[in-house]
């Protein structure tokens, strides 16, 4: 992997279910930049990029759908009932991601990383690590999780918790453990009680939008401590639609990040939005009625083109509703095209479409660049 002078690595690792993401992302909101392994792996499969030929050859022209492309459903059957099968997987698509994991984290502008990966100790990525963060939660939360989450039967559950080494075995290598079958505060607190034991002193506030003009509109990244204001301010613009409570809102932040557009210190305006496998989703869009739409949205959308740059997302996918996304002169104008998911090209963001995009929501695209991790070779 070699080094990374000048970066603080966070090595995040836990078994199936136990709540890796949700760390991840509490993580990022305290200003690490998050790579997910896990997605990495998953586009070292996709038809064209490094990995794909290589394991069709090994498992056989079988694991492919319709479409061509390697179906993951049909190759877990086969590497997690059988460990020597799941070992000659993990031999093809490892170096790959260790070659995508090293070109993020020299490109990253971010000081902390933190690295995801459920294999992560079993590895030479565990020797670049500064920090091992381990989740854990009981074997039956675990199995609930991946039925209700994923859709598994409660046998075929048990079977992915059973290939992995005992929860043990991580704990014992952790510098932090974030016990994460509680709320999530409970995790927020443990994950900050964590963030200042490695960064003693270091501030934990949400960063603040600079200041504006009077009745100029301005953009500010929110935090949890901020979750109560967002959820009054979702209900009210949303006239009741997605009525939230704080506790909503607090769940919210273990999945997306939000942006807050002020006018003379008033909020008027909100984007939710995350990323993941190198994809920008904004699925949630609120601006105060009666807002001239043109200046508060390229602000708004600008501030997310920028701090979806510096995580090097490759596309933003806006899911809009029918009324926003017909305003085409401001949507043209900041660059944004109507696609649909089938229509995007890249398996990754055709899946990130059709997993995020929500009911009645129109979807625009923007790709932000043109070089691709695990591109197709």
């Amino acid at each position: 992997m070699g080094a990374w002078p000048g970066k603080v690595i966070l090595g995040l690792t836990g078994n199936i279910a136990t709540g890796k993401s949700v760390v991840r992302k509490m993580l990022e909101h305290l200003g690490a930049y998050g790579i997910d392994a896990d997605a990495l792996a998953h586009r070292a499969l996709a038809q064209g990029a490094p990995g794909y030929q290589p394991v069709v050859d090994t498992f056989g022209q079988w694991i492919l759908g319709q479409d061509g492309q390697i179906d993951r459903s049909r190759l877990g059957r086969v590497v997690f009932a059988d460990a020597a099968a799941l070992a000659q997987l993990e031999a093809i698509i490892h170096p790959f991601v260790r070659q995508a994991i090293d070109l993020l984290v020299r490109r990253a502008p971010q000081k902390v990383i933190v690295i995801e990966a459920i294999k992560l100790l079993e590895g030479p990525l565990k020797t670049a690590c500064d920090s091992i963060w381990v989740t854990t939660a009981p074997i039956e939360v675990q199995a609930a999780r991946l039925v209700q989450k994923r859709g598994m039967t409660l046998e075929g559950a048990r079977q992915r918790i059973r290939a992995q080494s005992p929860q043990e075995v991580k704990l014992a290598q952790a510098h932090i453990v974030i016990r994460n079958d509680g709320s999530f505060e409970d995790t927020w607190r443990q994950v900050l009680a964590g963030w200042q034991k490695v960064f003693p002193g270091v501030s934990v506030e949400p960063e603040r939008g600079t200041p504006a003009p009077a009745h100029q509109p301005v953009v500010e990244r929110a935090g949890p401590r901020q979750a109560l204001e967002i959820a009054e301010l979702v209900t009210r613009l949303s006239k009741g639609r997605h009525s939230m409570t704080r506790a909503d809102a607090m769940a919210a932040f273990g999945e997306k990040a939000f942006l807050l557009l002020r006018v003379d210190g008033k909020p008027v305006g909100l984007a939710g939005w995350q990323v993941e496998n190198l994809v920008a989703r904004t699925s949630d869009v609120y601006l105060e009625p009666g807002l001239a739409l043109s200046e508060p949205m390229k602000v708004l959308v600008e501030a997310i083109e920028r701090a979806s740059d510096e995580l090097q997302c490759e596309v933003i996918l806006m899911f809009l509703s029918p009324n926003l996304a017909r305003q085409e002169s401001v949507w043209n104008a900041l660059g944004y095209e109507l696609r649909a998911p089938q229509n995007l090209g890249v398996r990754a963001w055709q899946e990130a479409a059709v997993e995020s995009m929500p009911p009645g929501t129109v979807m625009l695209f923007k790709q932000l660049r043109k070089d691709r991790v695990l591109r197709p070779i």
